[in-house]
């Protein structure tokens, strides 16, 4: 008998990913209020939402590191698509420009990926600095 394979829950750290992402998405609009700024969604998840992500993942005793890695990648896929309806529906697309398109997408979702990454080590470094002076006996590692 063939058993039906069983889908998980995502995984810890994607749930701190998103945690962060929805969690930045106030900061960001507040951060654009602020005048000569030009902070977008997906700017914001990779900063302030990587921040929160790794930060989140440290006091579930998750990666920092990968919890920000993935919300980084979260900012800049929606920086991606934000790009793809506005600008993307204005102008022709001939081969080359598609070809162009893809290849600086990877580049964008990749260094995205390592400016969450760094972002979730220092929300991680932040939440388990606060918090071993909140509680003596936590651990800094």
């Amino acid at each position: 008998m063939v058993s039906i394979p069983r889908f998980s829950a995502l995984s810890p750290e994607w749930n701190a990913a998103l945690v962060g992402a929805i969690a930045s998405l106030p900061i960001s609009a507040v951060v654009n209020w602020f005048p000569n700024s030009e902070a977008t969604v997906g700017a914001g998840m990779m900063i302030f939402g990587a921040v929160t992500a790794g930060a989140v993942a440290a006091v579930r005793s998750v990666d920092s590191d990968v919890a920000g890695l993935y919300a980084g990648f979260l900012g800049g896929v929606l920086e991606l698509v934000i790009f793809a309806v506005t600008t993307g529906t204005t102008v022709a697309w001939p081969l080359s420009r598609v070809a162009f398109f893809a290849f600086a997408g990877g580049v964008v979702v990749c260094l995205a990926s390592m400016f969450g990454l760094g972002c979730g080590r220092i929300g991680g470094w932040l939440m388990r600095t606060v918090g071993s002076r909140w509680n003596p006996t936590a651990s800094t590692s």
